[in-house]
């Protein structure tokens, strides 16, 4: 591939090389790594944070709820397991829409 040509809008060729140096390659590299760590950090915080209320505030967790034998851990622990599945969700709603359209459109530069 590294002597694969991109055709410009002006229709000359430049080799993939020179494609990882245009705006919109690293716009997309630059896309690509702020949705990604914001999810991360999301799916940190909603992780650890569960981990330490749970470690820390042993009262609060330790509540009944209703009438049953579940404690408030319980569905905090569900949460958290559903948050990193919607946290995926989001990001291969956004890599299928917006980010693999824009891989394709730059990968075909190089076939023309």
């Amino acid at each position: 591939m590294a002597n694969a040509a991109i055709r410009t809008d002006q229709g000359t060729k430049h080799s993939a090389k020179d494609l990882l140096e245009t705006p919109d390659f690293k716009a997309l590299v630059s896309t690509r790594m702020r949705v990604s760590v914001t999810l991360l950090a999301l799916l940190f915080i909603s992780y650890y944070g569960y981990i330490l209320v749970v470690a820390t505030a042993k009262d609060f967790v330790n509540q009944r709820i209703g009438e049953g034998a579940t404690t408030l851990a319980i569905p905090l622990g569900v949460a958290a397991i559903v948050i990193a599945f919607v946290l995926t969700a989001v990001y291969v709603f956004w890599a299928n829409k917006k980010y693999d359209p824009e891989v394709e459109r730059l990968k075909n530069q190089l076939k023309h």
